[in-house]
């Protein structure tokens, strides 16, 4: 005989995704409002994000010095290579997105969108999100607040 138990989701803020219509797309956003590790996350998304920009200009800048080559196809060489460091950009971006979002998360997005990934695509969804950013900020700022209070921690005494 097994016994079961079910923890609430209490202060778990969902976002639902909807297409360019307007249309319900059935892809939820969760975020854990207590997730004290959540700020290192967005923290680290951000840095991940401002060196995949840097990464992507230090390769575009090296390529820019390079001769062009006859392609295989219709694009030259050096579009291919453009095209490929885009990619790479692209992807490494969604890996920074995920760590807010969850795993995968950005790519069910895309998807639900009907997009494939793009330049600005960061710089949109963090900006959708911007609310709950803000109310991640306020929990995680009230949290410390309460562990300090239920505790009798001396503020000036933390490690």
């Amino acid at each position: 005989m097994e016994d079961f138990i079910q923890l609430q989701e209490k202060n778990v803020l969902r976002y639902g995704i909807k297409d360019i219509n307007g249309n319900d797309t059935g892809v939820v956003i969760k975020f854990d409002l207590q997730d004290m590790e959540m700020p290192l996350r967005i923290n680290k998304m951000e840095a991940m994000h401002k060196k995949n920009q840097s990464i992507l200009r230090q390769q575009a800048i090296a390529l820019d010095k390079q001769e062009d080559k006859k392609g295989k196809f219709l694009l030259s060489w050096k579009q291919e290579q453009q095209i490929k460091l885009l990619n790479e950009f692209y992807s490494k971006d969604m890996e920074a997105l995920d760590l807010l979002i969850g795993d995968g998360m950005t790519q069910k997005i895309l998807d639900a969108i009907n997009r494939k990934p793009y330049y600005d695509m960061f710089d949109d969804i963090v900006a959708a999100l911007e609310p709950a950013l803000d109310m991640l900020n306020k929990e995680a700022e009230a949290m410390f607040d309460n562990i300090v209070k239920k505790y009798g921690i001396d503020e000036n005494n933390i490690i």
